[in-house]
């Protein structure tokens, strides 16, 4: 595993990407780089990345239709929209109904056959019935998340308008070099920026 990033360090850090909370949880203490002296968990970027790459890698593999992301939080719904936009998975930015995954007379029902949340606990129903049907959850989870029923967990700021945005924004690119529909060391014709929730 080389140790160069997909971005530069410096673009990580300014999006406060590995900006923790002050709670951390067992689950997440492998990700954690140190604690801040204001108490704040910092995360561990190169654990980040090499993640980010795994997933996108993952995903590459499915049908862009079986992909579901969601993201109920604010800031997590505009970048949900974006990746979609260029990856083709399916989204769900907003509120969750119950009974999408696990409801067929439900007008919305869907069998995705992976799914993509922004954080666990504001995304919880889509994990429980993610759960309910063994469909695998990956989730962008901060220094308080449980992993409880999380398969796979991208350690990040899930809070950050500037962070959520920039993962996505590295999830879209990595899945479209992974399926060869940009080279590999091609970039979207879009900036993370793109990606963020607009005021």
């Amino acid at each position: 595993m080389t140790n160069e990033l997909l971005i530069e360090l410096d673009s990580y850090l300014a999006a406060g990407l590995h900006i923790g909370t002050q709670q951390k949880t067992s689950d997440m203490e492998k990700y954690i780089f140190r604690v801040r002296a204001d108490g704040l968990y910092v995360l561990d970027i190169q654990k980040t990345d090499e993640r980010i790459r795994q997933i996108a890698k993952l995903l590459a593999r499915y049908d862009a239709d079986d992909i579901l992301v969601v993201a109920t939080r604010q800031y997590g719904q505009a970048p949900v929209k974006k990746f979609g936009e260029i990856t083709g998975a399916k989204t769900i930015p907003g509120r969750f109904i119950p009974g999408t995954l696990t409801n067929p007379n439900y007008a919305e029902f869907i069998e995705p056959k992976i799914i993509v949340v922004t954080d666990p606990r504001s995304d919880a129903q889509a994990v429980l019935e993610s759960k309910q049907n063994g469909i695998p959850v990956i989730a962008l989870c901060d220094t308080e998340n449980l992993l409880s029923f999380v398969d796979i967990a991208v350690p990040v700021n899930n809070k950050g308008r500037k962070a959520i945005a920039l993962v996505y924004w590295l999830l879209s690119r990595q899945i479209l070099r992974e399926r060869g529909e940009i080279p590999e060391d091609g970039d979207l014709d879009c900036d993370p920026s793109d990606f963020e929730l607009k005021f």
